[in-house]
């Protein structure tokens, strides 16, 4: 595997870089930058700077501008400044001229994620999935970051008449891509086969953005011991549980959070991952109602769900940490009266726009925990009955 996990050490001090342009707002770039601060608090890396810039576009050489690369050296300069991030995907040889003004090491969003990817990575799929997405990344980078990379192979007549160190890197590590995908191939046929073997249960997969709670549902309703924290991409490997409601068994699945951005090679990588959500009956959405932005974050994984052609499927809508909604939207004095009536407002505004599939829960407050598993279990019920009408028993 390439060796990216020491991208960041703990208590390293980062620099974060945006940029305003045609596509991105100051208040859209305010809010990544926001991200990419808990992005980098995951990968152990304390965010103590942010720069920004407008721009029309990227710069091609440096991404911003001349004068915004000299005040970020002049800001490092003298303090202890270990790395710098940028919010958007660097060339190889944008990053190349950007470690030459600043002598800094620097990364973007996509290395942060795929640094983050492989601290989390424990089975063998998962590592296979990161190592893959990881030579994706370099293969087009190798000019402007070049690095050498272990000779796989190595020996006489390993390199061909003519052929630079580049060309060679490049042809080793198209080779790897292969081996990796021929690996992650295997892997996948034994996940479908175990797939297979899980029968005629009904499959329910809890989905959403990273760090909204998903695990803690899934620990909640499965009453399993799912690794959760606040931190994005704690859940990496799918989970999946039995779990009996009542009568009623079906399958839960826990699968890896999505984000804005993320890398279109990690997407790639771990398709087989989410084949989970493409073979589920139905989608738990989980969202958290307390992020300012959750509307929007609810827009990314929908958009996600639709690559994937499973945004028709039954989707209940779990509108999670409504405990902390409240704090964060209302204030001490205000009368319960109005905090009931601005409650109402929102359930019934949702409601409407989901035709009622959306419930209103606290997981970690163990709020409205029956209620969503009243409406599990109806909708579990409801795909049984259509499945095998002519049967009888735990439906």
């Amino acid at each position: 595997m390439l060796d990216k996990k020491n991208i960041i050490q703990k208590e390293e001090k980062a620099v974060l870089v945006g940029l305003v342009h045609k596509l991105q707002t100051e208040e859209q770039v305010t809010e990544y930058l926001d991200e990419l601060a808990f992005l980098a608090e995951t990968a152990g890396a304390k965010a103590v700077k942010r720069f920004v810039q407008k721009l029309p576009h990227p710069d091609s050489r440096t991404f911003v501008g001349k004068g915004k690369l000299e005040e970020i050296k002049n800001y490092i300069e003298g303090r202890d400044i270990n790395i710098v991030i940028f919010d958007d995907e660097l060339s190889g040889s944008q990053i190349q001229n950007i470690e030459k003004v600043l002598e800094v090491k620097t990364i973007d969003r996509s290395d942060l994620i795929l640094d983050i990817f492989a601290r989390r990575a424990k089975t063998a799929q998962a590592k296979t999935q990161v190592e893959l997405a990881q030579y994706q990344y370099l293969l087009p980078r190798l000019r402007g970051m070049w690095k050498h990379l272990e000779r796989l192979g190595g020996g006489i007549g390993t390199r061909g008449p003519g052929e630079t160190e580049i060309e060679t890197d490049r042809r080793i590590v198209r080779e790897k891509l292969a081996l990796l995908r021929k690996r992650l191939s295997e892997i996948d046929k034994q996940a479908a086969t175990q797939r297979k073997d899980r029968g005629e249960f009904i499959r329910v997969a809890l989905v959403g953005y990273t760090n909204v709670g998903k695990s803690t549902i899934m620990n909640l309703l499965a009453k399993s011991e799912v690794f959760a924290e606040n931190k994005l991409f704690a859940t990496l490997d799918t989970t999946t549980r039995k779990v009996v409601f009542e009568t009623t068994p079906f399958l839960l699945s826990d699968t890896v959070g999505f984000i804005r951005k993320l890398p279109h090679h990690l997407v790639e990588s771990f398709k087989s991952t989410l084949d989970e959500v493409r073979e589920a009956d139905i989608l738990l959405h989980v969202v958290d109602t307390s992020h300012p932005a959750y509307e929007d974050q609810l827009g990314v994984v929908n958009k996600t769900l639709q690559e994937l052609s499973v945004i028709d499927k039954p989707t209940i809508t779990i509108f999670n940490k409504m405990d902390q909604y409240e704090k964060n939207t209302f204030d001490p004095w205000l009368e319960e009266e109005v905090r009931a009536e601005i409650l109402k407002d929102l359930k019934e505004r949702w409601e409407n726009q989901l035709q009622g599939n959306c419930v209103f829960i606290s997981a970690t407050e163990r709020m409205n925990i029956d209620e969503l598993r009243a409406t599990i279990l109806n909708k579990v019920k409801e795909l049984y009955a259509i499945r095998y009408p002519y049967k009888t028993g735990f439906y």
